[in-house]
């Protein structure tokens, strides 16, 4: 039973685009718990956006969940809706809810939406979330099915982001920066099951090479274990490798962007 709306957007808090989304869904659906995933993604940055849905997404109710993170708007892409173990997608169909969606079991339907009957009229090119994505999670929480938005999209059509990857190798693993969240944090690709197949536990000192630089960083439990200025090492509330500096910012110091190398090993 469809229990919530989500709300993921780009659109940040100085402004009344949040708002004006909420208002929509309120004015078709006013019984619908809406829950702000996050709206402070970094302008257009699709993979930042699809990173946050797909580690967010366990830990929501089945219901519709909407994704606006969309430089594209107003252009040649496409709106979709997707259906993925029991709950609905809603957004652009440029990668930011391929993630989640296969989190969530992978795509069993998707439509393009399309039939503007249900949409907020008159609607802005530029402002999809107020007016296509919003009135359309409200339909359908009011029990409108998806197939009524559009044309049935083949799966093999939708566009996925590249996953994350990370690969174990003799004595190291490599992966990339899936993200930098705003306290310069970065999280990497590479699973804790990762390092503890490679014997590295909390307390080592754990070897990085980012290109040709090489650090020794200590494998903690978090980034408070370390005095404030000095890097760590931790597993993340994902299970993933994080790179941090204790009251600082670890992106920025090292400049590691989201799609940098990253190689871990233990140290002798």
């Amino acid at each position: 039973m469809t229990s919530v709306i989500t709300l993921l957007t780009d659109y940040g808090l100085e402004d009344g685009y949040v708002a004006a989304c909420h208002g929509v869904i309120a004015g078709i659906a006013p019984e619908a718990r809406v829950i702000d995933v996050c709206h402070l993604i970094p302008s257009g940055d699709v993979r930042r956006g699809a990173a946050v849905l797909a580690q967010t997404i366990p830990y929501l109710p089945q219901g519709i969940h909407i994704g606006a993170v969309d430089p594209g708007a107003g252009g040649a892409r496409r709106a979709v809706a997707v259906e993925a173990g029991g709950r609905v997608f809603i957004g652009p169909d440029n990668g930011l809810l391929s993630w989640a969606v296969r989190a969530s079991g992978g795509a069993v339907a998707a439509y393009e939406i399309s039939n503007s009957a249900h949409f907020l009229h008159p609607v802005s090119p530029t402002f999809h979330g107020r007016d296509v994505f919003a009135p359309v999670a409200g339909r359908l929480f009011g029990g409108l099915s998806p197939a009524d938005l559009g044309p049935e999209v083949p799966l093999a059509r939708l566009v996925s982001l590249p996953e994350p990857t990370s690969q174990l190798r003799e004595g190291s693993v490599e992966g990339e920066v899936v993200s930098v969240d705003r306290y310069g944090n970065t999280q990497l690709s590479i699973a804790a099951g990762d390092l503890q197949a490679l014997g590295v536990r909390v307390g080592d000192t754990l070897g990085v090479w980012l290109g040709r630089r090489q650090l020794a960083l200590p494998f903690r439990e978090t980034y408070a274990a370390v005095p404030p200025g000095e890097l760590v090492a931790f597993a993340d509330s994902a299970g993933l490798i994080a790179i941090a500096i204790n009251s600082g910012d670890a992106a920025q110091r090292l400049g590691l962007p989201p799609g940098a190398h990253v190689r871990l090993s233990p140290t002798p």
